[in-house]
């Protein structure tokens, strides 16, 4: 029973071990905006920074639109913002926006839709001082759903641009 009782004890330990803060206080520590900025916890410290998987889950790859629009609303430009901090901190890393438009309308209008929706993404991070000749642009229109249903969940899902890290990457 003893034996039982220390290992019980010693998981404990570990658990509330891993619980401690980044900075070793043992206080909680809250994420703000900005690169490096975690979720409720803190800094991710257990991901690279110049990884996909951080640009990804942390910056944020994709802004999403209105119905039959290419406007970058608040929220748009913050994310976009981020990717424009995370893309002065690796300047070798390039991009290609997809544009992407829900199902409804014709093919020939969602490419279109597509376009301006990647051109207003790509606008965006030039006027935050980005080269232009890092990134390029594409259009899937309806091609290429994220979610596939009819309804308007479905629909707001996939009207978005999505920015892929396509260069510079060692590993």
């Amino acid at each position: 029973m003893k034996v039982f009782n220390f290992v019980t004890a010693a998981a404990l330990a570990v658990s509330l071990a891993a619980c401690s803060s980044v900075d070793g206080t043992g206080a909680g520590t809250a994420g703000g905006a900005g690169i490096g900025a975690g979720g409720a916890g803190g800094v991710n410290t257990s991901v690279d920074q110049g990884s996909i998987a951080y640009f990804t889950t942390t910056v944020g790859d994709r802004v999403f639109f209105a119905t039959d629009s290419s406007s970058l609303d608040s929220s748009a430009q913050a994310t976009l913002a981020l990717q424009a901090d995370w893309l002065a901190t690796y300047p070798d890393r390039t991009l290609v926006i997809q544009g992407h438009a829900d199902e409804r309308g014709t093919r020939e209008y969602n490419l279109a839709l597509g376009a301006r929706r990647a051109q207003a993404a790509f606008d965006f991070l030039v006027a935050q001082g980005v080269n232009p000749s890092r990134m390029s642009t594409v259009s899937f229109g309806k091609e290429r759903p994220e979610e596939l249903c009819s309804d308007a969940s479905c629909w707001a899902a996939n009207r978005r641009a999505v920015t892929v890290v396509a260069g510079g990457l060692t590993g």
